[in-house]
């Protein structure tokens, strides 16, 4: 258990205590959380602060952990593994959690959620051959805009929200067209392992 696989556990960790502050029903509990008002028009639920917070110190250590993994050759088949379970139990969680209460369209966790089922389909073929495939750049863009689109949207879109301007949405729907062009593009750099035989069996077509 090197220092980037406790930085991933550390995430997963802290991905757990922000599901439980979303979805714990704090007012049947009889436990009254403050609100704030901002600018007298919008009402700041304080867990979603707490878990905005939270989730911008996950997001970090994102960051951290693969920086140090590749900095000093700390790279393993367990942190690669266990680091895609921290960045889906985080990010996909908390999509499905806002979607469910109203903050953000239900369609974003589905074109985020179906695309992860795709693409990590097409890693699993390829690693049965293998072959590892690594994040493209384009994924990567899509994971930056997704968690500051969720994190602006834990935060009520504050300060944009003051002028009217819907960054965490725009946010967001970028990170949702980036999944689908990523997508294409994992299928396309792989798909010789999909199909293996594809190139075969049209020269042996075209013999005959």
């Amino acid at each position: 258990m090197n220092v980037p696989n406790k930085l991933t556990m550390l995430r997963i960790i802290i991905a757990l205590f922000i599901i439980i502050i979303l979805i714990f029903p704090f007012d049947a509990t009889g436990i009254v959380l403050p609100k704030l008002f901002v600018n007298e028009r919008i009402v700041v639920d304080i867990r979603y602060l707490i878990a905005g917070v939270l989730f911008v110190i996950a997001s970090l250590t994102d960051f951290i952990d693969g920086r140090v993994a590749r900095k000093y050759n700390l790279v393993t088949d367990f942190g690669k593994m266990i680091d895609a379970i921290a960045d889906k139990i985080l990010v996909n969680s908390v999509l499905i959690i806002l979607a469910a209460v109203g903050f953000i369209h239900p369609v974003i966790p589905v074109i985020i959620v179906i695309r992860d089922i795709f693409v990590n389909s097409i890693k699993m073929v390829a690693s049965s051959k293998g072959k590892v495939i690594s994040a493209i750049k384009l994924g990567k863009i899509k994971t930056f805009c997704l968690m500051l689109g969720i994190a602006l949207t834990l935060f009520y879109n504050l300060p944009f929200e003051l002028y009217n301007l819907r960054v965490s949405d725009f946010l967001l729907i970028i990170a949702c067209v980036l999944s689908i062009i990523s997508a294409v593009q994992y299928y396309n750099l792989n798909k010789k392992y999909i199909f293996p035989n594809e190139k075969k069996d049209d020269i042996e077509t075209i013999e005959v």
